[in-house]
């Protein structure tokens, strides 16, 4: 151990470096701390602090009890700060990229007119998309417009561009999004864009993204591989307030984790 860092940190350097090179596989359980502080020489609480570090940037899990494990090349983006596909996958140390498989004008049903606040029957844009980490299939998704929020995309490249992306440039800051979450089963044909077999769960997210200023920007159904996304919900209780039962928790996190693709087979 070096003098001119905190032992913590070389610790936490040492571990993390042997989680990257796969010497710890995932879901493998660490040393234990005593066995970690046998091992360099340092204290309990030092082995403590480097784990609750590799534990934040989400590299390992804990069980009480049990130990500590490598995660399965895991990472959380927050949900509670709106984000876009990009971002996710750029904080889960994938490559993003889209496939623009439709772009049309339709008129919008019962379902989008609800959801964009529009007349039922307005001429709306659909725009689908594969979206690829790593040049593999992750989600697909289904994009409504209405056509003044369509005429941002014109000449843009929605293959390396984001729809969030091109609006935030554009000026119509996105401030709120409101999710639906459910399982759902792969259509033949969204199925086949995510080399799933037809019938297999996808795990869908449906979101209306609404500007700072002005009528909802888009409404968004996501269809997520359910082998490589799960989602993670954090609450914390502050015990210096007393929280009415009515209201439950505060929500400190609400995050997609994405799995690594190299450790997962395609359905």
């Amino acid at each position: 151990m070096r003098a001119d860092r905190p032992l913590h940190e070389q610790l936490s350097d040492w571990l993390r470096k042997q989680i990257e090179q796969g010497y710890f596989k995932p879901n493998e359980r660490l040393p234990s701390e005593h066995e970690l502080s046998k091992q360099f020489g340092v204290s309990r609480i030092t082995v403590r602090q480097a784990l609750q570090t590799l534990e934040h940037e989400g590299l390992i899990y804990r069980r009480q009890g049990l130990g500590s494990f490598v995660r399965n090349a895991r990472i959380c983006q927050g949900l509670v700060r709106l984000t876009d596909f990009a971002e996710d996958m750029a904080r889960a140390g994938l490559r993003a990229r889209s496939k623009v498989v439709h772009w049309a004008t339709e008129t919008a049903t019962c379902e989008v007119a609800e959801a964009l606040e529009i007349a039922k029957g307005s001429p709306v844009v659909r725009i689908e998309r594969l979206r690829l980490g790593n040049d593999k299939p992750v989600a697909f998704d289904r994009t409504w417009m209405t056509l003044f929020c369509a005429q941002f995309l014109e000449g843009h490249d929605l293959e390396h561009e984001t729809i969030y992306g091109i609006l935030e440039a554009a000026g119509l800051t996105i401030v709120r999004g409101k999710y639906r979450i459910e399982a759902v089963n792969a259509e033949p044909a969204i199925a086949r864009l995510l080399e799933v077999e037809p019938g297999n769960a996808l795990l869908r997210i449906d979101r209306i993204a609404y500007p700072a200023i002005g009528n909802v920007a888009y409404y968004q159904q996501r269809y997520y591989r359910s082998d490589r996304v799960i989602y993670e919900l954090v609450l914390e209780r502050d015990n210096r307030w007393r929280i009415p039962p009515t209201e439950g928790m505060p929500l400190r996190a609400f995050a997609p984790v994405f799995q690594s693709q190299d450790s997962t087979q395609n359905s």
